[in-house]
């Protein structure tokens, strides 16, 4: 059994939400969520926030659900972050001169999976 959560549209750059996914790819659940508690990065409170979301999923799922203690069993199958859209703005600079500002968007998604 395996479920997936989303998060769309967090204002970060997908770079430095890859770099917190790196670090908890193919974790237990239990293992990821203790990683992202203490981890310093704002990224990684986006990320826990997505991992609650898809352990809650599993728990009130319809047709089988678990326990909390069976979904803390399940590992991170697969975890990415894709680009959405990039806000671009301008920033007015000397001699008429101007250059964009980026401002990135990220899509998270977390996929967990049991063990066997």
């Amino acid at each position: 059994m395996h479920t997936r959560a989303q998060a769309k549209w967090i204002r970060m750059s997908p770079l430095k939400v890859r770099r917190i996914m790196n670090v908890v790819r193919g974790k237990t659940v239990a293992e990821a969520y203790t990683t992202l508690t203490f981890l310093p990065h704002a990224a990684a409170r986006e990320v826990k926030k997505v991992l609650h979301s898809a352990i809650h999923n599993l728990i009130n799922h319809p047709v089988t659900p678990c326990t909390e203690e069976e979904a803390q069993q399940f590992r991170v199958s697969k975890i990415y972050a894709d680009q959405g859209p990039t806000l671009r703005r301008i920033q007015p600079h000397a001699r008429g001169r101007a250059f964009p500002i980026k401002k990135r968007i990220t899509h998270i998604t977390i996929e967990l999976d049991d063990l066997q």
